[in-house]
């Protein structure tokens, strides 16, 4: 399709939860609090008035469907500022000062004085009725293929709570996601393309994951897709979680809106086959007012100042490319894996390849759990030094990585002494009766009989040298 000549209009809604307390209690972020529940409570909700006096389109038709909200909650991850039964405090000063340097790195404009509003949530994911959001920065951009994407708010927020169950009268809850601290990034409607969006949904995620302050896992990150063309109405379409199905879904929304005049402005789900369904109708300005009971927080020049921004991964990535000769792919999977202990070990085990240290630590870990059905793989930062010490030290080969590993892996001590490196004689003579025993064969051959009988006691850069030596 011709998205310009159609007068495609798309921006992204971008929600990430930060790596902190939660923003308005003490309270951890514990957002898969596990087992059965410390306490339930029923509530009814009802819409009110936003700041311009009028109730919104969204909250009065979630009034009208009357249903009921049950909200499990454990002790460990809620209180009474959750339950709406006690003032909230805050904000937490950790979450304020990430969303402030998420802020920085996506080239955006702090505010003069974070003031929190409400906006009306009566859908249930609120136990008060609202949600709390606050302004941090207007005004960046980030950088890609087709030009510079304005990014036109930021904001921090209180997280929903988690539905679990629901039916025609009823919806279930769980608490312990509630008010985990939550950023949110809005670019403009500049996005030119569906695989644009999808570029610059990747681009973003990238740079805040960045500072090492946001959750990983499902469920954890967001991304809403808003979607007009020429003489058709904003849709927003939430429920995105996997990025590669932004341009399928942003197609067929297109699709639809094409083949149907008459539309109204609304928010649809987008599902797992591409299609979208009606959600509720859009909601506007009316359902914002001011929150009285957190006090503006002034952001001051010590404050920013204080903030020292990160290395971004797509520059650690050129730099392991280049400093440690990883390839582009290993390079990238290692700077979402634990970039820290890769340097750690990159740098104190000289006798070691990098990439051996990089494989050990991304792709192991994935073979060990794919080839014993494994949900995971168990393995500790003390388990991946101690193995690759002895390759520095030269105890073991590094063919033996892998079986070591696995060891830790099935919670199986590893007898080391099984794969004790032969010294040069005995490596020979077991050369030679490979050699013996396959008369005729080419080297390559004979590397693969000879690696069956010394993987995991000799070197195979080792073996190759005295084949060559025998075959000459």
């Amino acid at each position: 399709m011709d998205y310009e000549k159609l007068g495609f209009k798309c921006g992204l809604e971008i929600h990430r939860q930060l790596e902190t307390r939660k923003l308005f209690c003490k309270c951890p972020s514990i957002v898969h609090d596990e087992g059965s529940p410390d306490f339930i409570i029923r509530r009814r909700l009802k819409a009110s008035a936003g700041e311009t006096g009028e109730i919104d389109a969204a909250a009065m038709f979630e009034e009208k469907r009357g249903r009921e909200f049950i909200y499990e909650g454990k002790n460990t991850s809620s209180c009474l500022i959750e339950l709406d039964e006690e003032p909230p405090i805050g904000p937490d000063r950790e979450a304020l000062a990430a969303a402030l340097e998420m802020a920085l790195l996506l080239n955006a404009k702090p505010v003069d004085e974070v003031i929190f509003m409400r906006k009306t949530v009566i859908d249930g994911s609120n136990v008060s009725g609202f949600q709390r959001t606050a302004l941090i920065a207007t005004n960046g951009h980030v950088d890609t293929s087709l030009g510079k994407v304005p990014i036109a708010t930021i904001c921090l927020e209180e997280e929903s709570a988690q539905k679990i169950e629901e039916g025609k009268d009823f919806v279930r809850y769980r608490l312990d996601r509630l008010g985990v601290a939550l950023i949110e990034i809005a670019t403009d409607a500049s996005i030119k393309t569906p695989e644009h969006a999808k570029e610059t949904a990747e681009t973003i995620g990238r740079i805040i994951k960045s500072t090492g302050k946001v959750k990983a896992g499902i469920g954890t990150i967001r991304q809403d897709v808003n979607i007009s063309i020429t003489d058709r109405p904003r849709v927003e379409i939430k429920g995105f979680q996997d990025l590669k199905s932004i341009p399928f879904v942003i197609e067929t929304e297109v699709k639809r809106q094409m083949s149907h005049p008459s539309m109204k402005a609304e928010v649809r789900k987008a599902n797992p086959d591409g299609s979208t369904t009606f959600l509720r109708p859009m909601p506007g300005s009316a359902r914002m007012y001011p929150e009285t009971d957190i006090k503006p927080v002034r952001i001051t020049k010590e404050m920013l100042d204080s903030i020292i921004l990160p290395e971004l991964l797509d520059e650690k990535s050129l730099r392991f490319q280049k400093n440690y000769s990883l390839s582009p792919d290993l390079a990238n999977q290692i700077i979402h894996y634990n970039s820290l202990l890769f340097e750690e070990l990159a740098n104190q085990l000289k006798n070691v390849d990098r990439n051996l240290i990089a494989t050990a630590l991304v792709t192991y870990p994935k073979e060990i759990r794919r080839r014993h059905n494994l949900q995971s793989d168990n393995l500790t930062e003390e388990n991946f030094r101690e193995v690759l010490s002895k390759v520095n030290n030269h105890e073991i080969p590094k063919e033996a990585v892998l079986e070591i590993l696995t060891d830790y892996a099935l919670n199986k001590k590893p007898d080391f002494s099984r794969y004790k490196l032969l010294d040069e004689k005995e490596i020979e003579k077991e050369i030679k009766e490979v050699i013996n025993s396959n008369k005729g064969a080419n080297i390559n051959a004979l590397m693969g009989e000879a690696m069956k009988k010394l993987r995991g006691k000799a070197d195979g850069k080792k073996v190759m040298e005295i084949l060559k030596k025998f075959s000459e």
